[in-house]
């Protein structure tokens, strides 16, 4: 959304959090909202689809596992049109192998964030990817330092 004419105030960020777990959901978009960024949730890939062109995201949050459609596919889609080609995409899950990591990255995901995490941490991804945008051949790692 953009800022009405003469207005100083930047649009709050779009971030789509896309993640089966309905707590992970409500969770994140609590702490995401209570931090001026604009959230919609989608419960798997499909319903991510679906609201793609309705959000227009700044940045998506993708778990892995999630029925329908899982988080490599719903990437594959995002990278293959080019609309959404050069959107961040930070995948998150507790699949944390080395493997995971490496298939997201091959896929194109902007970066990798292990569950659990830190809100804290997460915030500091997101902004990251939203002040240097996607990079594809750089797909970064935030570990979380206190876990």
């Amino acid at each position: 959304m953009a800022a009405e004419a003469g207005s100083e105030t930047p649009a709050a960020p779009r971030v789509l959090v896309v993640d089966d777990s309905i707590t992970v959901r409500r969770v994140t978009e609590k702490f995401l909202n209570s931090r001026e960024y604009h959230v919609m949730a989608a419960k798997d890939g499909m319903e991510a689809l679906e609201r793609m062109d309705e959000f227009q995201p700044d940045v998506v949050l993708l778990d892995i596992e999630m029925p329908r459609m899982d988080g490599f596919e719903l990437l594959g889609h995002l990278r293959r049109d080019p609309q959404w080609a050069q959107l961040p995409v930070i995948m998150i899950s507790s699949r944390t192998a080395h493997k995971h990591r490496e298939h997201a990255g091959s896929l194109g995901a902007t970066g990798f964030l292990g569950k659990p995490y830190q809100n804290e941490v997460l915030l500091g991804a997101i902004q990251e990817v939203l002040a240097t945008g996607h990079e594809p051949d750089n797909s970064h790692v935030w570990e979380d330092v206190t876990a």
